[in-house]
């Protein structure tokens, strides 16, 4: 938590900037809020900046047939930089989410959740990163996440949580810098 405390003051100015450029290229709310899966299946709202119009259905984006017609002109940037990303590392101050652990799953996404049953990944607070974000992230298929996020959570009960933090922490600066296993919408 002071982590994400040292973070948000270190950049406040940008997250100011960005709340500005996402007001004036698309009226609306700054922030997207969506309710996600935490430790233990309770739900929790996550925060993201929003990069889609207000009239998007509230789908995951990989089910939308054509979701470039909804993405907001600052939002494409923010996707595919994950700047988008950054409202979390207040979810994460709260408790409700850490740096690194399985990704939330939409509260709807019942097959996630129970392949996530099925390994003990639900058991844990979910993720800024992962194991499956530095592994493929949006190009995975379901089965294959479920399985990553319960190897996350074999290795912590295996001692080794410090040394997989450590590397998904680092292997996401370079997935994001190269905009690596980014997929929009659907096949």
């Amino acid at each position: 938590m002071a982590l994400s405390l040292g973070a948000i003051l270190l950049l406040l100015p940008l997250l100011i900037l960005l709340s500005l450029l996402i007001l004036v290229t698309d009226p609306g709310p700054v922030l997207f809020t969506q309710r996600r899966v935490g430790k233990d299946k309770r739900l929790f709202t996550i925060l993201k900046f929003r990069t889609m119009k207000t009239s998007t259905p509230d789908l995951p984006t990989h089910l939308l047939k054509d979701p470039e017609r909804y993405i907001t002109p600052v939002g494409s940037f923010l996707r595919r930089t994950s700047l988008d990303e950054l409202p979390q590392l207040f979810n994460i101050l709260v408790g409700q989410m850490s740096i690194v652990g399985p990704r939330p799953a939409l509260w709807s996404q019942d097959d996630l959740i129970a392949l996530r049953d099925q390994n003990g990944a639900n058991d844990l607070r979910p993720g800024l990163t992962g194991l499956a974000q530095i592994n493929g992230r949006d190009e995975l298929p379901l089965e294959k996440k479920a399985f990553l996020d319960g190897e996350y959570a074999s290795r912590l009960k295996a001692g080794k949580g410090f040394s997989t933090d450590a590397k998904c922490f680092f292997a996401t600066f370079r997935k994001v810098l190269f905009a690596e296993g980014i997929k929009e919408g659907a096949p």
